[in-house]
């Protein structure tokens, strides 16, 4: 510890309780940052590509979560060290700003830890290895830019988008059906898309799911899936051409805002009030009919002698509807949310073609459709499956591929996946550190050999000898001048990953090499590390 001297030559202490405070600095303070970012690293790699592994946590109160989303792998886990806790941020960034690649950004920082700590281990100044980083990842985001395709879709022609889209799906537990999932993803996307505008709001894509059925029987509508039943058994099942009022105010006679009491000492005293809120009730009914409604659909409830009251009056409506349902409802039908009752009127009404009761298998479980919306901007993605386990990875997978094809929307160039864009990058990386004098170029390099740790990650996960594939391909994109050369994961019997159709956005990839080189850099330039006392 650092002692500061007074005057006299006697020591004295800065820090409190100094002398209980853990300290590591230097050298000593780069190894335990680094050695926690590679553990992190270490327990993602086996999930990436199409043939990587799930995993498996349960949370402390017993919930099971079987994943291979880097991202949700490590908002489960529980970590504890603060450089493992930069790596999952990173992973979270991933996610907010592109929605896939999450397992490859830390892969990719792992590894570039990797490598700097080699370096360090040679006595270069770790400050020296960031900037010959920060040199290296701008070489290799123009060498993406120029290996990049433009990738031209219409409304009509959507096979590019799909194509995506499985490539997404492909490393997931739902690869079986990864063609019809990614129809699905890419025609909600545009169902809700601006193309004019390059705009997506995935906000009105709602994802819903139910155990039971197959994986195959998943559906994209046209409208809303709201998981609630009509409030009376008797009321009608299926309302066509409906006009919906859409309330947030309570749908029953208001309570006194007073504090005072009324004493009801006879029956009849009674049987006023019960007639008087019957009549106020019914006066609410009638204003719903009179505005020409045929299906109410409310976010409070409302009492039994209500919803008697509205089957006999022939009004059917749904209660406790979630609020972010009921704007979507308001979207889709061109309708409008009525806050206070005496708002309500006609041209405040949704309009749907269609909206039907649906029951599933032998339970008792109901849900409401409501299809042939006056405005199609909001779709409802419904899942089936056999398990929750297995919906929620689906709700997972379609998160990514929805994301792929909104970012395609928005940017529609892409580059080649199976590792061949890293590949390229790599060589690019490695011919350009000759051209930079200085101890840069040790960091350049190793940059360009950290690279390579994507390709070797999938050749290791599909089971092929990883150096000897690794070198192979490396040689083939030299020789051939072909920069879509990558790793055959699913065994093929092509490297061009053209032919094979595996492609990835070129912001996604962009975005994974700037990410991970920020965070290394930051990692890098911490050389000292006070932990609290601990009690």
């Amino acid at each position: 510890m650092a002692l500061a001297f007074d005057e006299f030559g006697r020591p004295f202490i800065i820090l409190r309780e100094q002398e209980k405070k853990a300290r590591i600095r230097g050298l000593d303070a780069h190894k335990a940052n680094i050695a926690a970012g590679k553990a992190v690293a270490r327990i993602l790699r086996t999930s990436l590509g199409p043939k990587g592994m799930d995993k498996m946590l349960q949370s402390p109160d017993g919930d099971v979560t079987i994943t291979n989303d880097g991202a949700t792998i490590l908002e489960q886990m529980d970590v504890d060290n603060q450089i493992a806790k930069l790596m999952v941020e990173l992973s979270r960034s991933q996610d907010y700003e592109i929605g896939d690649g999450t397992t490859g950004v830390v892969v990719m920082a792992g590894a570039l830890l990797e490598q700097a700590e080699k370096l360090l281990e040679r006595g270069i100044h770790p400050i020296r290895v960031a900037e010959g980083y920060e040199m290296a990842s701008r070489i290799a985001f123009d060498h993406l830019e120029r290996i990049s395709q433009k990738f031209e879709f219409t409304a009509d022609n959507i096979e590019p988008l799909v194509r995506t889209c499985m490539t997404t799906m492909s490393s997931k537990i739902v690869n079986r059906c990864k063609r019809a999932l990614a129809e699905i993803a890419v025609k909600a996307v545009l169902a809700v898309a601006d193309l004019e505008r390059k705009d997506v709001n995935l906000d009105l894509i709602k994802v819903e799911g139910k155990v039971g059925g197959k994986l195959e029987d998943t559906e994209l509508i046209y409208g809303i899936v709201v998981d609630k039943d009509m409030s009376h058994p008797q009321m009608p099942k299926r309302i066509e051409d409906a006009k919906i009022a859409i309330l947030t105010c309570p749908f029953e006679p208001p309570k006194p805002k007073t504090k005072h009491k009324v004493d009801i000492d006879t029956v009849e005293k009674f049987q006023t009030l019960r007639e008087q809120e019957q009549k106020y009730f019914d006066e609410m009914v009638q204003k719903c009919k009179d505005a020409g409604a045929t299906l109410v659909i409310c976010q409070w409830g409302f009492d039994d002698e209500a919803n008697h009251l509205l089957m006999h009056r022939n009004l059917p409506a749904v209660r406790w509807v979630g609020g972010v349902e009921l704007e979507l409802i308001a979207i889709a039908t061109g309708g409008r949310i009525v806050p206070r009752f005496q708002e309500l009127s006609p041209e405040k009404l949704g309009k749907a073609g269609l909206v039907r009761e649906k029951s599933f298998g032998t339970t008792k479980d109901k849900m409401l459709y409501i299809e042939k919306c006056a405005n199609s901007r909001a779709v409802t993605i419904f899942i089936r499956g056999g398990n929750k386990m297995m919906i929620e990875e689906t709700k997972r997978s379609l998160h990514d591929a929805l994301c792929v094809a909104r970012n395609l929307i928005r940017n529609n160039s892409i580059v080649y996946g199976g590792g061949s864009a890293e590949i390229s990058c790599s060589i690019a990386v490695e011919t350009a550190a000759d051209r930079h004098p200085g101890v840069e170029q040790y960091a350049i390099r190793s940059f360009a050999d950290a690279l390579d740790a994507v390709p070797l990650a999938l050749a290791e996960n599909s089971g092929l000898p990883p150096i000897d594939t690794l070198t192979a391909v490396k040689a083939q994109h030299v020789k051939e001048s072909n920069p879509h050369c990558g790793i055959d994961c699913n065994d093929v019997g092509t490297n061009d990953m053209k032919e094979q159709n595996v492609f990835e956005t070129l912001i996604g990839k962009q975005q994974q090499i700037l990410l991970a080189t920020q965070v290394v850099k930051m990692i890098l330039k911490i050389d000292d590390v006070i932990s609290p006392s601990e009690y």
